[in-house]
């Protein structure tokens, strides 16, 4: 093979990023943008879809130039991207008929409440292994469609194409010749059929979504043709699709059932490995995919945390509590403990497993001694005990892991890691790459051109960098959990009484 290089496309929610590897999962060269978020109303979050695109294309140029590459040098192109972010533009145009509504969006809240009765609720979940929530793809699809004039007639003509960002950013690269996405954000829609593996017609009617707008559904390591010519000088085969989350379970290399990984970037996910079978959650989890080759599945169980880093952008962002996000940690060492201070960070409500729209942010616990560095560290240390939500519902439904593998922006903070290591009562493993979203749609990339033979054969690039064993005792672990648990409660409470 001539050409070795695999490049990655990650389209997040906070940024735009392109990375290229060489087979070892080494880094060659890389270009990010920060992607501004626009918040119409209380509870809406937007993106601008045109310069989601015109980011990639700079992203890509700079991260080849960087690595001293052209684009006949790479292998493979994959895409990695925010999942439930829903957008629909004009076939004949490619122009979006709206901005984008992304994942974190809550304006369907009402819609969910007043249609999510019992009966409904366990007929969605036994279908496509998700909660009916505005969290998901299709009650945005719906909201589009019933608001912007003209549209639902136009979807039904067949006029408009609905995807999310990793079927927009094909859309364009391919210059409007593939309209496809794969299986893993396809399951995050709650419109595919978790079990037959395709668009499901009872779902469609329900939320009243037009087939016509819908993308083929690929495996996740497939061919999606190339980009054309003249982006990038010449065309490069795009050979891979993921939901970031699940590009991540491959980057991490959690190929055997029982295996786990938490990603750490705007907001948390953490996500087991069940098998060849899919598990429906007792405890609000969702059951998805977590990837699809040569036809055969791999399914999760997912808990997703709204707010982790994005808690860490609201105290340099919004009310100036540091400069830069890195100060967060230095800040966090210097005091022995928050003195009971919490911070509920849920400024677009609560995810798993509580699925608490209308809950909002709160800080307890506030005294007069209380300071930058106790609120500091209280938003950091919201991260671990929400991730410990997550992973004792995870108990509850499956058999227990032996240790989490980490990644994401904010495991690179070592102080983080620990007291993760610490509430979680669990070993924690950073390995030595933690863009391990972009690393996992490389690789799967490379699998399908041939780089890789097999799942097996990407494992072998996964090198563990750092191990957090924990150090607090257990009996404080569990004090400092519980302290957690009442300042949610407190939260919830408030919500129900507004």
């Amino acid at each position: 093979m001539t050409s070795f290089a695999l490049l990655a496309i990650d389209q997040g929610t906070t940024s735009t990023r392109a990375i290229v590897f060489d087979r070892e999962g080494r880094k060659l060269g890389s270009a990010q943008r920060e992607l501004p978020q626009s918040f119409p109303q209380p509870g809406w979050v937007e993106h601008d879809p045109q310069r989601i695109w015109d980011d990639t294309l700079a992203c890509v140029r700079a991260a080849l130039g960087e690595a001293g590459l052209a684009a006949a040098d790479v292998a493979a192109l994959g895409i990695t991207n925010q999942r439930e972010t829903a957008l629909i533009w004009e076939r004949a145009s490619g122009r979006a008929i709206h901005p984008a509504i992304v994942w974190q969006d809550r304006r369907t809240a009402e819609w969910c409440a007043r249609h999510g009765e019992p009966t409904r609720e366990r007929w969605l979940q036994a279908k496509t292994g998700l909660l009916l929530d505005p969290y998901f793809s299709a009650t945005k699809i719906a909201w589009l469609l019933d608001h912007v004039p003209g549209a639902r007639t136009r979807a039904r003509a067949g006029e408009l194409a609905f995807g999310t960002i990793d079927t927009w950013l094909l859309w364009r690269l391919t210059a409007g010749r593939v309209h496809a996405t794969d299986a893993t954000n396809a399951s995050r829609t709650l419109l595919y059929d978790l079990h037959a593996q395709r668009w499901d017609e009872e779902l469609l009617s329900f939320f009243d979504v037009p087939a016509a707008l819908l993308p083929e559904v690929r495996d996740s390591a497939a061919d999606y043709g190339e980009t054309a010519p003249e982006l990038f000088g010449a065309p490069i085969p795009i050979r891979a699709i993921l939901g970031d989350q699940q590009a991540a379970v491959v980057g991490q290399a959690c190929f055997e059932p029982g295996m786990i990984k938490s990603t750490y970037g705007t907001g948390c996910f953490l996500v087991l490995n069940t098998g060849s079978q899919p598990r429906l959650s007792r405890h609000r989890l969702l059951s998805t995919l977590a990837y699809r080759c040569a036809g055969r599945v791999a399914y999760a169980l997912e808990g997703s945390i709204f707010v982790a880093g994005a808690a860490v952008q609201w105290l340099r962002d919004a009310v100036h509590l540091i400069r830069q996000a890195g100060e967060s940690e230095s800040l966090a060492r210097s005091i022995t403990d928050t003195r009971g201070v919490y911070l509920v960070p849920a400024f677009t409500g609560l995810g798993a497993p509580y699925w608490d729209p209308q809950a909002r942010g709160a800080i307890l616990g506030l005294t007069r001694d209380s300071g930058i560095a106790h609120i500091v560290r209280a938003a950091l240390e919201s991260v671990c005990y929400q991730t410990r939500d997550l992973l004792e519902a995870m108990r509850a439904d499956a058999p227990a892991p032996t240790e989490l593998r980490v990644d994401g922006g904010m495991a690179v903070n070592d102080w983080l890691m620990q007291f993760l290591a610490d509430v979680l009562q669990l070993p924690v493993v950073r390995p030595q790459t933690v863009e391990t979203t972009a690393l996992g749609a490389a690789l799967l990339a490379g699998l399908a051109a041939g780089v890789y033979r097999s799942l097996e054969d990407i494992a072998h690039t996964w090198r563990a960098q750092a191990r957090f064993l924990p150090r607090l005792e257990a009996a404080r672990a569990e004090a400092l959990y519980a302290g957690w648990r009442e300042a949610v409660a407190r939260v919830r409470s408030a919500a129900a009484r507004a």
